[in-house]
């Protein structure tokens, strides 16, 4: 019992590294992105708001708020996966 709870802090504590840090990388990719096709940096809150139009600010969110979401599930399956794998081998009589 001690063994599968370890197990599983285990895994939520890696997942939530490896969620934190794709959805960081996918926030980079987004803003490089934007920078690229817009020619300037996606608006962020704290930005003056009388340079920036309403639809720029609901775009930049929706792409980074997809892109993020998108991330993290990925990177939670593959934790998943990775921690269902170690498990197994743990158990393997040697």
């Amino acid at each position: 019992m001690a063994d599968e709870e370890t197990q599983s802090t285990i895994a939520k504590v890696t997942g939530l590294i490896v969620a934190g840090a794709v959805a960081w990388l996918a926030t980079k990719a987004v803003d490089t992105a934007w920078k690229a096709a817009s020619g300037h940096k996606p608006p962020k809150p704290e930005d003056d708001a009388d340079d920036i139009r309403i639809g720029e600010v609901v775009a930049a969110a929706a792409i980074t708020s997809a892109a993020v979401t998108i991330a993290r599930v990925l990177a939670t399956r593959g934790t998943k996966k990775f921690a269902k794998r170690v498990d197994t081998n743990r158990r393997l009589p040697r």
